[in-house]
């Protein structure tokens, strides 16, 4: 037999939080591959064209980011809200942003947003059962 040693809740918040991370980088990187992305990016002719808008975005991709390590340096009582809160948010979005990915070119965009949205349930639920402290 293998030991298998039980996994804090902590560690296993953090590792969700980081594959998330790593699938939003690589749905954006294999998006460059799109025939005319680059072009387009270069004219400044993409969704994020403005300043207020690239900051949103900026915004929702730190979120993750910033998790990794809530998740092991806060109290456990405001990671479970913020694993929550923040878990119900991305999924929401990554939901709608995945609904507009449903062309030819786009459906390894939806395949990423749906694979995130299974993260993020699994974030909510894991935080949502955070185990209690034992007396």
């Amino acid at each position: 037999m293998f030991e298998n040693p039980k996994v804090n809740i902590r560690i296993k918040l953090a590792a969700l939080w980081t594959s998330l991370m790593f699938l939003y980088i690589y749905g954006d990187y294999f998006e460059l591959y799109i025939p005319n992305k680059v072009d387009s990016l270069l004219k400044g002719t993409e969704l994020l064209d403005t300043p207020i808008k690239l900051f949103i975005a900026s915004f929702s991709l730190v979120i993750p980011a910033a998790m990794i390590s809530a998740n092991v340096f806060l109290k456990p009582k405001i990671c479970r809200i913020l694993n929550i809160i923040f878990g119900i948010l991305l999924t929401i979005i990554v939901v709608i942003v995945g609904s507009f990915s449903l062309t030819k070119w786009y459906s390894f965009y939806a395949f990423y947003a749906a694979l995130e949205a299974i993260i993020t349930l699994i974030i909510i639920k894991l935080a949502w059962k955070w185990p209690k402290e034992l007396n």
